[in-house]
């Protein structure tokens, strides 16, 4: 089973964050799953009303508890300062169909609430030389809290039972306690069973007063019923603090929730026949119903986004995404009378086009983009053309002669965008070879669709502006306008950079208009650069030409199953920080080595350098964990370590370093996303290391030991890269389908009513009823079949053991 969380934090307080003594603050986010931190936004800077607009989708186990959002403002100096949270738990947030998306108050942190982790217990009523006695076995902790600043804890437990106290020992500098003591109370004769017994975990401090870590209740009458042995999650002291309503700020969070019951492929078999039928046997008139085509007529609107993203993928797995992408465009092409509003809605053909774009070209956008977008960032070019906006004072720094008049700044300004303009155009009109064959055979079908539509002489121009559109408006144009959220930066841009991109995405969205809506806009201030963009045009037009020009052996390469990456292509790389489980021991910032690692789905390997010809590899199929190592181990942050099985079934573990939070982050999803499939990943690891003959984490001094903690391979980040998988993706389909059954039945009722009016009509009118007829009855079925196997599973499960996680075989 899986899940699949998207956040959309498009988030910006309402109302003022506490600022700093400059007046401002320096907020970003983080966010948390079980206060295990999993991405963390970018810093806008100076300002109380921050614009963030970043959207994770993040993969989770079944068992999540809460999703917690903080926002903290960073300090340079010191410890960043924590200005509020908003925690969601997995209930709410499930209790919301559509999903949240609303303002949400900032609530203050109470350390009393920050509680993670769990205790293993065994508690049972014995009697013993005539009198009753209730035992509590306090075994073992794991996955506390760190309240100390060395990032551990000093733990011990106390156990509250009808007005007595009993506690373990303390063990010292750990999150994962042993304690192994039998804590036993006396029962009086006639004892209420409703009498609650608490298990409390405090960190012990030698000054001031002991921090809270958690507990768990259990009442009486539970103990004397059965033993109750495992591991209990530790729950937080019930909140005593008042809602600081809205005076700490507030969030605009959008968090939907996905949670499905993935069942086997074959049952998906017959919606995927439906689907690729539509595609492979297309009707012969663009208005007749296929399975494809009612599934867009029944979609709403806001949900087009992702049931496009999952055919796509669908499509892709199948090796028939063109087909699948011509059909929608000749639909859509077929349906729209004036070539200028070609593609212009949120049609499921345009969405599909984007999303495909994103899917297959991101390694093209960045090749194309990257160096440029840096470039921009790392020159701070003071640039505007609006004569409302300009700023003397800012543009002072492009003058050592003193101050600029309004005219100069603009003619300034101007030269500068006309620089970075001309070599965006020469690198995407330079990039033919470097697009990917399947991006430009999809474009080549769209060409022809569109010339064979509108072969009026005055509509020349609209097989160039329906691939243009896409390719400019809908991937360069944003990609330059948002790098961050194309993965092209890690932060947002500052305000004059971003008003810079802004003017740039601007003009390259009139470049891929090929200048048709120049002068009719409010902006007659963009004047000055109509020139260079009407210049440009003809360029662009060989440009696109050039792309279509794609070889008959190109063409029948879509027929072959499509994956992301081949096994041996570059998925991630970078310079990290590496340090061996047996290296010397020396001061710890001695011992890591910097290198240059590289991660594909043969093999991680790294050497000194990109240049050097010298690697070491590591086969991706003997990982079996990539997990997060605690600071304390090392005195370092944002490390993580790879632990692999080698031929002799040894294990041998490496340390590696990252820059921030987010690097951690990508490089554990995407290292987890590789060894997806192995079958040797170890269920439990140690999160610190193994240093003065025991284990910083769990204290044991058996190296062997198993691991103190549960590993985490099911936590990933999604994103284009992620590897195709045809069930989930068919199984959103399904639910989409589902959600809107209603609607399917009322079409096949309205179909069935026009084919009996229409019974002694022509027999070419009959059978284009009878087509549509049938298009609605068998995608019916197909939801009908999987509504009986989804009870089935669901009936299965309740008769096995609660919580289990895995389907039974069909």
């Amino acid at each position: 089973m899986s899940m699949c969380l998207s956040l959309a934090p498009n988030t910006h307080p309402r109302c003022c964050f506490v600022p700093q003594r400059s007046g401002t603050s320096d907020p970003y986010c983080i966010i948390k799953v079980d206060n295990e931190i999993v991405a963390r936004t970018a810093t806008v800077w100076k300002n109380l009303n921050p614009f963030w607009g970043e959207e994770y989708t993040l993969h989770l186990p079944m068992g999540f508890h809460n999703l917690s959002f903080y926002v903290l403002d960073e300090d340079t100096i010191g410890h960043d300062d924590v200005i509020g949270k908003i925690a969601l738990s997995k209930e709410e947030i499930s209790s919301q169909a559509r999903g949240i998306d609303r303002w949400i108050n900032l609530s203050p942190v109470d350390p009393n609430e920050e509680v993670q982790g769990e205790i293993s217990l065994e508690l049972q009523v014995v009697e013993e030389a005539h009198q009753r006695l209730l035992c509590c076995h306090v075994l073992e902790a794991r996955d506390l809290a760190p309240r100390d600043l060395s990032g551990t804890s000093d733990p011990f437990a106390r156990v509250l039972f009808n007005g007595q106290i009993l506690e373990t020992a303390i063990i010292k500098k750990t999150r994962f306690p042993r304690w192994e003591e039998m804590l036993e109370f006396v029962l009086e004769e006639g004892a209420d069973s409703e009498t609650p017994l608490v298990v409390e975990v405090w960190d012990w401090d030698m000054v001031g007063k002991n921090d809270f870590l958690g507990q768990v209740k259990f009442s009486l009458g539970t103990v004397q019923k059965t033993i109750l042995k495992g591991w209990f999650r530790l729950f937080p002291l019930p909140s005593t603090g008042e809602d600081a309503g809205g005076k700490l700020g507030a969030l605009r969070l959008q968090v939907r929730l996905a949670e499905d019951r993935i069942l086997p492929s074959s049952y998906y078999q017959p919606l995927i026949d439906l689907l690729v039928e539509s595609a492979l046997c297309p009707p012969e008139e663009a208005e007749d119903l296929t399975p494809l085509a009612l599934l867009e007529e029944v979609c709403l609107v806001e949900s087009r986004q992702d049931v496009s993203t999952k055919l796509v993928k669908i499509f892709l797995g199948q090796g028939l995404v063109i087909p699948f992408l011509d059909y929608l465009n000749f639909r859509e092409i077929s349906r729209t009378m004036d070539p200028n509003t070609l593609f212009r809605s949120n049609s499921l053909a345009s969405k599909s086009m984007e999303q495909f774009m994103k899917v297959v070209g991101m390694p093209y956008l960045h090749e194309v983009l990257k160096v440029l977008i840096h470039r921009i960032f790392e020159e701070k070019k003071y640039v505007e053309l609006d004569p409302c906006k300009i700023e003397p004072s800012r543009a002072k720094r492009i003058s050592f002669k003193g101050s600029l008049s309004e005219a100069q700044i603009r003619e300034s300004s101007l030269e500068v965008l006309k620089g970075y303009l001309g070599d965006i155009v020469d690198a995407i009109v330079g990039s033919t070879e470097n697009c990917p064959p399947i991006m430009r055979v999809a474009f080549k079908q769209l060409y022809k669709r569109v010339e064979e539509r509108f072969k009026e002489a005055e509509n020349q121009e609209a097989k160039y502006i329906a691939i243009s559109g896409f390719l400019f408006l809908r991937f360069f144009a944003p990609a330059i306008l948002t790098p961050k959220l194309f993965s092209l930066r890690d932060q947002h841009a500052d305000t004059q950079t971003s008003r810079t991109l802004l003017l740039l995405a601007k003009a390259v969205q009139s470049i891929g208009n090929l200048g048709l809506q120049l002068g009719h806009g409010k902006e007659q201030w963009m004047e000055p650069l109509h020139p260079f963009i009407l210049s440009s045009i003809g360029r662009v037009q060989e440009f696109l030409d050039r792309l279509i020009d794609v070889d008959t052996e190109i063409e029948g390469s879509e027929k072959q199953p499509w994956t992301l990456f081949h096994s041996s292509a570059i998925i991630k790389e970078g310079y990290l920080q590496k340090r061996k489980a047996e290296g010397l021991h020396l001061v710890s910032r001695f011992t890591f080595k910097k290198r240059y690692f590289w991660l594909s789905n043969e093999s991680l390997s790294y050497s000194k350098s990109p240049e050097c010809q010298v690697r070491t590899s590591i086969p991706v199929q003997q990982i079996c964990a990539v997990e997060r190592v605690d600071e304390n181990a090392f005195q370092q942050a944002h490390m993580m370590q790879i632990t692999t099985r080698e031929t002799g079934g040894q294990l041998f573990t490496m340390y590696i370093q990252c820059k921030n939070v987010n690097e951690l982050n990508q490089w554990l999803s995407a290292i987890r996303k590789a060894t997806i499939s192995n079958e040797c990943m170890l269920p439990f690891c140690h999160p610190g290391a193994f240093r003065g003959s025991r284990w910083t984490c769990c204290l044991q001094t058996d190296r062997a030991v198993r691991g103190c903690s549960r590993t985490h391979s099911a936590v990933t980040l999604g994103d284009w890269s992620d590897p195709l998988d045809p069930d989930a993706e068919a199984q959103m389909v399904y639910k989409q389908l589902l959600l809107h059954k209603d609607k399917l039945r009322e079409k096949y009722q309205e179909i069935s009513s026009t084919e009996a009016a229409q019974e002694q009509s022509n027999t070419a009118k009959k059978d284009e009823s009878q087509r549509r007829l049938r298009a609605a009855v068998h995608l019916l079925e197909v939801i009908q079949g999987l509504e009986q196997a989804h009870r089935a599973f669901e009936h299965q499960e309740d008769e096995e053991t609660p919580g289990k996680d895995t389907l039974p075989p069909p």
